[in-house]
């Protein structure tokens, strides 16, 4: 597939994220307006809820878009969303009959504030990139034992909080949690020293679920993805994990990109997952191929600094797809619900240069990286901004997610009570 051609000039680039192929799903505002459903083209945003209103875009069941969310649109399901994306395409490409209407309900990227493009019912993050699990196991275990016993026959995940989810932009600020050295008796109340940042892909669930559902049927039912930065309190979890798993170390924060990049944008995309280690029960099969190969690099800048890119990776290295990440979620009966969101897990090649968490990267601390500057980081300090960057790339066009930023405050100031 080539780039197509639309009469929004700034997606005929080669190097915009949003082409005529793309169309990824946001909510905006401007002005001081009330945030609504957009959508993303070159440089500029389709006021959505604009257009329906007009009659321009009608959707089954409808309005759909005009609560400021894409829930409405996630819940009709996929004919409807073939139906959006089919009109949306032929309303912006070259020579549609629309455009003189449509030109007024374009409102410029740089004018506008992007927000959270749905809300988020439940969220579960997982561990499914084998790289990233042998590195975290090799450094607290040793290379014999560095993955777990079950970690090649299961989808391995923890239930997060839905709460923590913010959109690209939220600064985050530094916790507050127990932590204990190992040398220590007993543990103490301070500030997260050893602050991370998880490089991930994040899929959506549109259409809910009843009962347990193959892995096809998963699949059918993600309505698109976002890149995701779980952030991580690495000393907060070094003690309190055992034996239940993250808790408040992975409580902070979750961000996510502002755009909703769909199953159907990424579909020329798809490859298959890896080589099977250890045969999978029936159950997790795959009917073909289930990821995508989308390049991914992670960029820090420091307080009044320049950036430098500190990862490089792609999402094709997983070794669970987020289809049989779903399809396993289900499997106890528990029901998933339309804006469930699913976290792939910390996503890592096999060099150094492609480690998708500073935990890895600097290897537990042990060997910093180098920044642009000349500074070193062995994790996140106060001022510093994440960034994630993400994008499958075509034949002369990139199906691109946008940037999915967050910078780090300092810890806010204990109230006495909390000091006594």
């Amino acid at each position: 597939m080539s780039l197509e051609s639309s009469w929004v000039g700034s997606a005929n680039s080669a190097e915009t994220d949003f082409p005529l192929n793309n169309l990824p799903y946001g909510v905006f505002s401007v002005a001081g307006s009330a945030p609504r459903c957009g959508v993303a083209i070159g440089d500029l945003i389709l006021d959505a809820a604009k257009a329906e209103a007009a009659g321009l875009l009608t959707l089954a069941g409808g309005p759909l878009l005009q609560s400021g969310a894409w829930n409405p649109v996630m819940s009709a399901g996929p004919t409807v969303w073939g139906a959006l994306r089919a009109r949306l395409a032929a309303l912006l490409a070259e020579g549609a009959a629309e455009r003189a209407r449509l030109d007024p309900m374009l409102v410029a990227q740089s004018d506008a504030t992007l927000h959270m493009p749905f809300t988020v019912s439940e969220y579960t993050d997982f561990y499914a990139s084998r790289n990233h699990a042998f590195n975290v196991g090799t450094m607290f275990r040793g290379a014999e034992n560095a993955l777990p016993p079950n970690w090649l026959s299961i989808p391995i995940g923890y239930n997060g909080r839905a709460s923590s989810v913010v959109v690209s932009g939220t600064d985050v600020v530094r916790p507050w949690g127990q932590l204990k050295d190992p040398d220590d008796s007993l543990p103490r109340f301070d500030k997260c020293a050893r602050f991370d940042l998880e490089l991930e892909i994040g899929a959506i669930v549109g259409t809910p679920s009843k009962g347990m559902v193959s892995v096809a049927e998963a699949d059918e039912m993600i309505f698109g993805y976002v890149l995701l930065n779980d952030w991580s309190a690495r000393d907060i979890q070094a003690w309190e994990y055992h034996p239940l798993g993250p808790f408040q170390a992975k409580a902070t924060a979750t961000t996510i990109s502002p755009w909703i990049v769909t199953r159907a944008a990424l579909e020329p995309f798809r490859t298959a997952t890896p080589e099977r280690e250890r045969p999978l029960l029936p159950y997790l099969g795959e009917p073909g191929p289930m990821l995508y190969d989308i390049d991914l690099r992670v960029g820090l800048t420091p307080e009044g600094g320049k950036e430098t890119v500190i990862s490089e990776t792609n999402y094709k290295t997983m070794y669970y797809s987020a289809a049989q990440q779903l399809c396993h979620h289900t499997t106890s009966g528990c029901s998933m619900r339309t804006g469930d969101l699913l976290g792939s897990g910390t996503i890592s090649g096999t060099g150094k240069d492609s480690r998708g968490s500073l935990l890895e990267l600097s290897w537990g601390g042990r060997e910093p990286i180098t920044l642009a500057d000349g500074k070193t980081r062995s994790f996140l300090e106060d001022g510093d901004t994440l960034t994630l960057y993400g994008a499958a790339n075509g034949d002369g066009y990139r199906i691109g997610f946008g940037a999915c930023a967050g910078k780090v405050l300092p810890a806010t100031d204990l109230p006495d009570w909390a000091r006594a």
